[in-house]
């Protein structure tokens, strides 16, 4: 027996230090790689100026590619460390991952470590390092929703004996059978989270939780009467914040109409539409665009994709999408092949929170969307949002390493 044991961990061991999946980690080095290059083209004439009230360039037109080259360096050792890791001690993680998320995000509030930006207050300074503890919450979600509903059977309710002797016993019994119980301690976890955030006043974080979360209840097979009902009360939550707040109302009037308030609200969109139609087909070349010169706003940042347009033309710009596509792809494909569900329902998580992502950036910077204040995932400027990013691909590549192991429950 021992010598059986002793055998089944050796090949536990060597699942665990297994190949890692080269073409998902070709397609996120690529991402980055190209998403530096266009911070760079991007962002030097704004570093150059230094305008920005919030940022001290010190007139370093290299001054944005630098740090983000630096946490794109941190980011892909985070990742290749990340993806060593046995995933399934991702299990025992995911609570302390959440806490330490909240904590971070609850000390937003606090004026020592509370760091404002752009009229909202969501970013947390602890010595050097500013970022936004939102970026840490996706991660923390995801690992708690994937731990544990990977363990559910679909019967949960069957393990309990209600007493129908009392009304309590028998409405306990009955919420059990539809399957509300189950969601409980998920749906909680969500409230406290989405509450804090929108207290940061941070709705693109809460859209983008909200999908991740809802991604890995709907892979693990939660009833679709429930996200019939999920989505209906969400729909009507987001209609209320639309048509009830002052701000959300005229983004999206903005958004109809851009030419309405050509030279406020809606010169942004403007910007970005003429850069997309500079670029034409081939585009005006890389570093050759006009806009980024002060015309558009955020072009480093949420509005990077229209400098992609504009200097490498719509080709171009297919090309990054197609990128993208197959990233999605293969991730979907690792989640279909992972040794256990722990591991599908983590890959699911993580691909739709990038799939996502990618499509309301991209949305938003052709006008097919409203503003959203999403970034695009491996381009916009955002130092600790790319090594969370890098991170997460880590967590992926780690669960490609057993996939040659047989499926397990």
């Amino acid at each position: 027996m021992r010598k059986k044991a002793k055998r089944d961990l050796t090949i536990e061991q060597q699942l665990a230090g297994g190949p890692i999946d080269l073409p998902f980690l070709a397609l996120v080095m690529l991402l980055t790689a190209v998403g530096l290059i266009m911070v760079l083209s991007a962002s030097y004439a704004s570093a150059m100026y230094d305008l920005d009230p919030d940022v001290i360039t010190k007139g370093d037109p290299l001054y944005y590619f630098k740090r983000q080259f630096g946490f794109a360096v941190l980011g892909v050792i985070a990742m290749f460390i990340i993806s060593k890791i046995d995933y399934q001690h991702f299990r025992w993680m995911s609570v302390f991952v959440l806490g330490a998320s909240i904590v971070l995000m609850l000390l937003v509030f606090v004026p020592y470590f509370g760091r404002s930006g752009g009229g909202a207050l969501r970013w947390v300074k602890i010595g050097p390092i500013r970022f936004q503890p939102s970026e840490i919450a996706k991660v923390g979600v995801i690992l708690f929703f994937a731990a544990g509903l990977s363990k559910r059977t679909g019967q949960v309710n069957l393990d309990r004996r209600w007493s129908k002797r009392t009304l309590t016993g028998r409405m306990a019994a009955r919420l059990d059978r539809v399957g509300l119980l189950e969601l409980v301690p998920y749906g909680a976890v969500l409230a406290v989270v989405l509450g804090i955030i929108a207290m940061q006043h941070h709705m693109s974080a809460m859209v983008l939780i909200v999908v991740a979360a809802a991604s890995v209840l709907f892979v693990s097979g939660v009833s679709l009467g429930w996200f019939a009902l999920g989505g209906a009360l969400v729909s009507g939550v987001l209609v209320w914040i639309i048509t009830q707040t002052e701000y959300m109302t005229a983004r999206i009037t903005i958004w109809r109409d851009p030419f309405s308030d050509p030279k406020g609200g809606g010169f942004q969109p403007i910007q970005s539409k003429i850069a997309i139609g500079s670029g034409g087909l081939l585009g005006t070349g890389l570093g050759n665009s006009r806009q980024k010169y002060l015309f558009l706003p955020e072009e480093h940042n949420d509005y990077i994709f229209a400098i992609v347009c504009e200097e490498m033309g719509m080709v171009g710009a297919c090309v990054v999408m197609a990128l993208f596509a197959l990233l999605i792809i293969r991730g979907y494909w690792l989640a279909l092949h992972a040794r256990d569900r722990f591991g599908t329902l983590l890959i699911v998580g993580v691909t739709s929170l990038t799939a996502f992502q990618t499509f309301f950036n991209i949305g938003v910077v052709t006008g097919f969307l409203p503003p959203t204040g999403i970034s695009l995932p491996f381009f916009s400027y955002g130092g600790t949002a790319l090594a969370i990013q890098l991170a997460e691909m880590g967590m992926v590549l780690s669960v490609s390493r057993q996939i040659a192991a047989p499926k397990a429950e």
